[in-house]
């Protein structure tokens, strides 16, 4: 199993988390992973846009310290770094997750 390049905790700002769930896309993905609360691979996200489009909202994810993607043979499994968040920031994440399942 490989493990692609991740912030470490310490590492994570609370305005790239920001900047990373104001995209719709992006936000769509970590709730999809928050109510999944499993590892999803690339293909289970059923969002209609292009692999490369895909690629790019996972990139800024892990950049920002939301999603931690590991390499398992040729799938790229994701999850959601959402315990180690909310101890950094008690209540962001779940807020926002919250807040979507109203919206949606």
């Amino acid at each position: 199993m490989r493990k692609l390049k991740h912030p470490t905790i310490d590492q994570i700002e609370l305005t790239d988390i920001m900047y990373a769930l104001a995209d719709p896309t992006r936000l769509e993905i970590v709730t999809l992973l928050a109510n999944a609360r499993k590892k999803m691979t690339c293909g289970e996200f059923t969002l209609n846009r292009s692999k490369s489009t895909m690629s790019h909202h996972f990139k800024i994810l892990r950049s920002s310290g939301l999603v931690e993607t590991l390499i398992e043979g040729t799938e790229h499994m994701n999850s959601l770094r959402l315990e180690e968040i909310e101890n950094k920031f008690p209540g962001v994440l779940k807020s926002v997750i919250k807040a979507t399942k109203v919206i949606g």
